[in-house]
């Protein structure tokens, strides 16, 4: 007959459980710390609290005929202790606890990552130049708010990961979704305390007209860029709140499945979170198309440069869902049923460290105070293999950071797509290939039983693939001729050289250069604005679309009555690179995806099991210090290199309205080579000094999850098996 042990709810280590036994146990249970028992089978028994009270755990054979649901080998885990029971303080209703289950953490959690994703990675990105109009906000304004949320959590992970890795995790997870969705709510504020967004069209669109005046000397201070302040609170509180959902999620994750099907929980995890973005970038052009004064008729137009969408939707409604999504987290217990078995039989992995002070994380006690924070940072900075996969996933975060707010840019000026256009088609890239890749990524490792140093060279394969594609940005397409900037003026049979915008045929028109409103002429040549076009009247054709006629500058077909005649926005490019990029772009961002979760698998398996929440803590501000926060300032700073006509408002520089696309195309290359190249020598750097435990299996053909308890005899002994030693309850 079984035993009846006791247990705690909330293990560091298998060898914390272990010591709590030593009683029962088999005296040849001696295998020294970090060297683990070799794991079983989900079959195992439940064990109860340490507050004395002893859980009775039913053992039943699969030959007694007993309809067993949970359990493949014939054994079902009672739960009962209260504090394994799902429920929300002494509430714990009956219904509720068939949500007490891996499948339903793991599918809340992917709820979460999907909005966190969606809201900070997709709909930011989005509608960042939408606010920038809407609250005259400076670039570098704007770049503050979205360094707000890498700041904030840069802040909070040692913290986070420190207490709550061994405190409850679902708590600390529940109460960050809450954090993050009223972050979502501050967000959206300004909409609703601001005056309504109000502009005569008919004084911006830039008309040549003998009375034209100078904008900076009727503007007043608007004081609306004051609300960056309120943007960076949202952002900061988005920040504090995320921060759990990729330390303790993960880690939550890992403790309560087997470890093999570990890299498919967290894939699947992560996928929410890769495709969270996508699905910003797709309803943030869709949002954007709506006018931000809902109801109010406008004679604006999408295209207009004036044109600000409805920004603030996205946030009401992420906020929503995250309020909503946070109480059934909330309710869910410190360990779940039955997970102790799998820290019991976990395989340790860990870098095993020349001095032996790695045997220090193998206390029970370590980390459970404050003063022993400082020698877990360095026992960590003392496992290499952990150190490189850091600086490899800070450089691949920079890529992913860069190209993920630059991408859409990118698009745009070297296809001549519109800003929603753009958005549109890196949404439809990013969906298919990141979280195709995330997914896959945490499938292979199953599927192949890989253990630590194999999952690292799978990283530097991936690394290595996505080096060799991304000399795809060597394609580029020729700049769309723009009269005085790429191309010059037609005035008759005398050309005017490129380098200035007022010639001859729009000298009194007196245009400014704070009204930009590209047009595209008959002549296939684009225009600063209509003024510059020599455009002296407006109609508008039945499809909506602004048609300019009069402009003394467009030199077109007289036969076919189109000289003089201009049409709002961009010229269409004649570029036919786009399937070709983008079908090697997608095979950059797949295999950049496909090593994340192994990745992230290697980094949770060579540190000790009691510092896996903190390590992920440590490697997240590595990440973001180094990759997160610089990557998109590297990538802006190497694409504004590239840009040929800068916005000009009231003397000072803004953003950039037209870059030379094959200098884009050259920088962009040459920062992704480098990248991608230290990336893969840091992997293979990790994959060298990698140190395995002297038991630890490390064929790829051995399974995390074979032993000898896959099989219990009618007697109902349950056993735990390790290489060398037989542990018998």
């Amino acid at each position: 007959m079984p035993n009846l042990l006791n247990t705690d709810t909330s293990f560091s280590s298998k060898q914390e459980l272990l010591d709590l036994h030593d009683g029962p146990v088999s005296p040849g249970l001696d295998t020294p710390c970090p060297v683990g028992s070799r794991e079983d089978s989900p079959s195992a028994s439940s064990l109860s609290s340490p507050s004395g009270e002893l859980a009775q755990v039913g053992f039943r054979t699969a030959s007694a005929g007993n309809d067993l649901a949970s359990n493949s080998n014939g054994m079902q885990f009672i739960p009962a202790d209260s504090e394994q029971l799902c429920g929300w303080g002494a509430l714990t209703p009956r219904a509720i606890q068939t949500f007490n289950t891996p499948r339903w953490v793991l599918f809340f959690l992917c709820v979460a990552s999907f909005l966190q994703g969606m809201i900070i990675n997709g709909f930011i990105n989005t509608v960042i130049t939408s606010i920038e109009r809407r609250f005259d906000l400076r670039s570098y304004q704007a770049g503050l708010i979205a360094s707000s949320y890498d700041i904030a959590a840069c802040l909070c992970l040692a913290f986070v990961s420190y207490f709550g890795g061994t405190g409850h995790k679902p708590r600390w997870l529940g109460w960050g979704v809450l954090i993050m969705a009223l972050g979502s709510l501050v967000f959206a504020l300004p909409h609703f305390t601001t005056p309504p967004y109000q502009v005569n069209l008919l004084e911006h669109t830039g008309l040549c007209s003998t009375n034209q005046t100078e904008p900076c000397q009727n503007m007043e201070a608007s004081g609306l860029s004051a609300y960056r302040y309120v943007f960076m609170l949202g952002q900061f509180l988005h920040g504090v709140g995320a921060t759990p959902l990729y330390t303790l999620g993960v880690t939550y994750l890992d403790e309560n499945v087997k470890s093999s099907y570990a890299p498919v929980y967290i894939g699947i995890f992560y996928t929410a979170a890769i495709v969270g973005p996508a699905a910003g970038y797709l309803l943030g052009g869709f949002f954007l198309n709506i006018y931000t004064e809902i109801g109010q008729a406008t004679d604006l137009t999408p295209e207009n440069p004036l044109w600000v969408g409805a920004w603030w939707i996205g946030f009401l409604a992420g906020g929503a869902a995250a309020l909503v999504i946070a109480l059934p987290i909330l309710g869910y217990p410190r360990q779940l049923p039955g997970s102790q078995r799998y820290v019991a039989m976990r395989v340790s992995e860990a870098h095993q460290l020349k001095d032996g002070s790695h045997t220090t994380a193998c206390d029970p006690q370590f980390g459970k105070t404050v003063k022993d924070m400082p020698r877990s940072v360095l026992l960590l900075l003392k496992n290499p293999t952990f150190i490189f996969l850091c600086l490899a996933g800070a450089t691949e975060a920079t890529l992913i950071a860069g190209m993920s707010t630059f991408g859409p840019k990118f698009l745009e000026s070297q296809f001549s797509l519109s800003a929603s256009e753009a958005a549109t088609w890196f949404g439809y890239m990013v969906v298919p290939a990141g979280g195709g890749g995330t997914f896959l990524g945490g499938y292979i490792v199953k599927k192949l039983n890989l253990r630590c140093r194999g999952i690292i060279r799978f990283c530097m394969l991936c690394a290595l693939v996505s080096l060799l594609t991304i000399f795809i940005f060597l394609i580029h397409c020729p700049n769309i001729p723009m009269a005085g900037v790429t191309a010059p003026y037609h005035t008759g049979p005398l050309s005017v050289l490129e380098g200035n915008l007022t010639v001859s045929c729009n000298a009194g028109c007196h245009c400014v250069k704070e009204l930009y409103n590209p047009v595209c002429g008959a002549d296939g040549v684009m225009y600063y604005s209509p003024c510059h076009a020599g455009c002296s009247t407006m109609n508008q054709t039945k499809f909506l679309l602004q048609l300019f006629t009069g402009c003394s500058c467009v030199v077109g077909n007289v036969t076919w009555g189109e000289e003089g005649l201009a049409i709002a926005g961009k010229c269409t490019s004649t570029c036919y690179h786009m399937p070709l990029f983008l079908t090697f772009l997608f095979i950059v961002i797949f295999f950049t995806f496909l090593c994340s979760i192994p990745a992230l698998t290697a980094t949770l398996r060579c540190v000790p099991d009691s510092q896996r929440s903190f390590g992920l803590g440590i490697q997240w501000i590595v990440v973001r210090t180094l990759g997160g926060i610089p990557g998109p300032i590297a990538f802006g700073s190497v694409i504004d290199i590239s840009c040929l006509l800068w916005q000009e408002q009231c003397g000072e520089h803004g953003s950039c309205y037209l870059y030379q696309n094959s200098a884009m195309s050259n920088y962009t290359l040459t920062a992704g080579i480098i990248y991608k190249v230290l990336g893969t020598v840091f992997f293979l750097l990790a994959s060298i000094l990698y140190q395995p435990p002297p038991e630890s299996p490390q064929s790829s053909c051995e399974s995390t999850d074979q032993g000898a308890g896959d099989n219990i005899d009618t007697q109902s002994e349950y056993t735990f098996t390790n290489r060398k030693n037989y542990i018998t309850f």
